[in-house]
């Protein structure tokens, strides 16, 4: 199966987002810092996931 660089850094930044985001709400209310980590955490999530290549498959036999 093969998933192409930008759905790979898609997923990682909805992770990472996520993640950041379930954080930040849990005393019901977001602060602008937090929105800041938010945002940091998804674009570092694209940057590094796109950066790095997937690993070749073997070659069929």
């Amino acid at each position: 199966m093969r998933i192409a660089s930008i759905a790979k850094s898609l997923i990682a930044g909805l992770a990472a987002g996520s993640a950041a985001a379930v954080t930040a709400v849990q005393d019901n209310v977001v602060t602008t810092g937090e929105g800041v980590t938010i945002v940091l955490a998804v674009l570092g999530a694209w940057g590094i996931t796109y950066a790095v290549p997937n690993k070749p498959s073997a070659p069929d036999a």
